[in-house]
């Protein structure tokens, strides 16, 4: 089936960790031209880019998407190399491991989280919006397309963790608003957000190790499994794609195994070793 992404340019932030490198292969195997943020391992970024066939269609910038001014330098960049920028994945993020009440947090952690999560997708949508208002809309009608990736802490909230839950639960008003503005300098554009659930990725992966993690997480659910981070990728190429989601927008695509706020499995119905050996090393490729 014919995606419409082949040499389409595509944004990723967060491009140095488990979803976003699961993000470039996937839409390096579309055909896209990639532009490819990252702060944190930006050398890992660089090494793992080298070693893939598709590193000749692919710009690296080490960038904070806290700082307005260094996205913006990072979507330019990307526009001046390959003529423009079509998609934008805002997948910067981070998440504070420790489980700390609210009122026990500090300030710079509740500050970080929310400037990251919450802000940095602000400020690289409003540089990619920037961008695409002076390149103006394509010729051949293919519009352009942005999808965030937010959490289900956003929908059901996480205990311990109320300042990510916030931050990915702001990005749904974003998702809303900016379906209605981002017609207005491309009229076939569209804004979508894809929800995951809990992933196998680095930044999970401790958390996931201990014992009754996975029960925890997966009681909820009817299917009794993890998500990959290719799952998330797909998903977000969907969304991405002008002719799959043409008439999709203002939208959020959940891929969380049916989560939901009940429970749905009792401890000696889930088979956490069944469950280890499906998904996978608990590690990023």
């Amino acid at each position: 089936m014919d995606t419409g992404l082949a040499d389409k340019v595509v944004l990723i932030t967060g491009a140095s960790g488990g979803i976003g490198r699961a993000l470039a292969d996937v839409f390096a195997e579309q055909g896209c031209r990639l532009v490819l943020q990252a702060r944190r391992r930006f050398d890992e970024l660089q090494e793992r880019v080298a070693g893939r066939p598709w590193r000749e269609r692919a710009v690296l910038a080490e960038a904070d998407v806290c700082d307005p001014a260094a996205i913006e330098a990072v979507v330019s960049r990307g526009a001046q190399t390959f003529g423009r920028v079509d998609v934008c994945v805002a997948n910067a993020g981070v998440w504070p491991r420790a489980s700390e009440l609210l009122h026990e947090a500090s300030a710079n952690r509740i500050r970080e989280t929310l400037e990251t999560n919450l802000l940095g997708a602000i400020w690289t949508v409003r540089a990619f919006m920037a961008e695409l208002a002076r390149r103006g809309a394509r010729a051949d009608g293919c519009g352009a397309a942005v999808v965030l990736i937010g959490s289900t802490a956003g929908r059901f909230g996480e205990l311990g963790h109320t300042d990510y839950a916030a931050s990915k639960a702001g990005l749904l008003g974003l998702v809303r608003s900016l379906k209605n503005e981002i017609v207005r300098i491309d009229a076939r554009a569209r804004v979508n957000m894809v929800e995951p659930g809990w992933t196998v990725t680095e930044m999970a992966r401790a958390e996931l190790e201990q014992k009754g993690v996975i029960h925890a997480v997966t009681r909820t659910m009817p299917l009794r499994q993890l998500a990959r981070a290719d799952d998330i990728a797909r998903a977000v190429a969907f969304l991405s794609s002008p002719s799959l989601a043409r008439h999709i927008t203002g939208e959020v695509l959940t891929v969380a195994g049916g989560m939901e706020g009940r429970v749905q499995w009792e401890p000696d119905q889930i088979d956490e070793q069944r469950i280890r050996r499906e998904t996978g090393r608990f590690e990023d490729r």
